[in-house]
């Protein structure tokens, strides 16, 4: 890992020199400034857009919006995303053929674990999310052996495609929780599911394993640091914290971004899961959700007063519900709706009712 060659290649990068003002590529890695997912817009907003960060767009084979926005770019290689070990790991190989149901339109989702079950080995189906009952058709024509993509979605597929699913005894899941009671359904169905944890930015951070072991696997060719949350400063072993990531990629520079999850580092070299958010920002269907979204639907809509955004579980499905003190309700549906590309419940509550605590997005699962 070439760390100081990456250092080196940021530092050619206007918005990456400003961050590390001061710095050198012989820095050390714990002396350098966190580079947070929540800070991306604003300096992706800059002049040059993209570019100050990541270099030319032309320089990348794809190019993605995510919301936020936040905008990426990947090279022209196999596996850009590093995912490959995480289809390893849930025996997903020659022979295999994936049902990949992450959106490969605008997001990376779909792409990022396309080019890792490739790698490994396996054909992928190119899904995407939704229109279950096509997918049904699809399967009952492929036979698809493993599944690619939320948690979730894989236990209503399964439940739609009745026989016609018990060919998926694999599965890699990520981009939202998986709860103890959604793991023991899908093993129930023999199904074995192995959790990846990555993001469009990083890549690979972490997967399980099928011995069963705590935690999870921390992926080759990156550094992992758990920091003291809005801080520099990492933390010991055992201890929630910041997860913060060094990608050493002098092509593709990352250099200690915090995505805003906590988790914590395990004995024998493991992560501890994903253990919550940083901030308020939260994950839901595999979209990140941010209260600079809720502050946007109350700017278009400040008959409302105050919000506040509540996700939770419901059949095991993640569900959102817009909490207002005012406003047309279905008007504010449609608003949630065009904000975070997800579909949520709008409820009109009393003015004055919602604590003066500061929460903007509330996560209860």
């Amino acid at each position: 890992m070439d760390l100081r060659a990456t250092i080196a290649a940021a530092l050619e990068l206007p918005g990456w020199r400003a961050l590390l003002a001061g710095c050198g590529p012989d820095t050390p890695l714990g002396a350098l400034p966190v580079l947070r997912k929540a800070n991306l817009p604003a300096m992706q907003a800059a002049a040059p857009p993209f570019a100050a960060l990541a270099g030319p767009a032309a320089g990348f084979a794809r190019l993605f919006a995510s919301p936020g926005p936040i905008f990426e770019g990947v090279p022209d290689r196999p596996d850009p995303w590093r995912f490959a070990p995480a289809f390893r790991a849930a025996g997903v190989g020659p022979g295999d053929v994936v049902l990949n149901c992450l959106s490969y339109h605008l997001t990376p989702g779909g792409f990022i674990l396309d080019g890792g079950a490739r790698a490994a080995g396996a054909a992928v189906i190119p899904a995407g999310p939704g229109n279950t009952a096509a997918l049904v058709e699809v399967m009952r024509a492929y036979r698809p052996t493993a599944y690619a993509g939320t948690p979730d979605f894989l236990k209503i597929l399964l439940e739609a495609a009745g026989e016609d699913g018990r060919s998926i005894t694999k599965a890699v899941v990520t981009a939202a929780a998986f709860p103890p009671s959604l793991r023991e359904w899908v093993a129930g169905r023999g199904v074995r599911a192995i959790e990846a944890y990555g993001t469009a930015e990083l890549g690979l951070v972490a997967h399980g394993t099928a011995d069963g072991a705590p935690g999870m696997a921390i992926a080759p060719g990156i550094i992992l640091e758990i920091l003291r949350p809005g801080t520099n400063e990492a933390l010991p072993e055992g201890e929630v914290g910041e997860v913060a990531v060094t990608v050493p990629d002098p092509a593709h520079p990352l250099l200690r971004f915090s995505p805003g999850d906590m988790s914590r580092l395990l004995p024998g070299g493991r992560m501890g899961g994903w253990l919550g958010r940083a901030d308020q920002t939260c994950k839901v269907k595999g979209l990140f959700v941010r209260p600079e979204q809720v502050a946007a639907i109350l700017r278009r809509h400040p008959e409302a007063g105050r919000l506040r955004l509540v996700v939770t579980r419901a059949e095991e499905q993640d569900a959102m519900e817009l909490l207002a003190e005012g406003g047309d309700a279905a008007a504010l549906e449609a608003a949630l709706r065009e904000e975070t590309r997800l579909r949520g419940t709008v409820r009109v509550v009393p003015a004055g009712s919602l604590p003066r605590d500061g929460v903007v997005i509330g996560d209860m699962r």
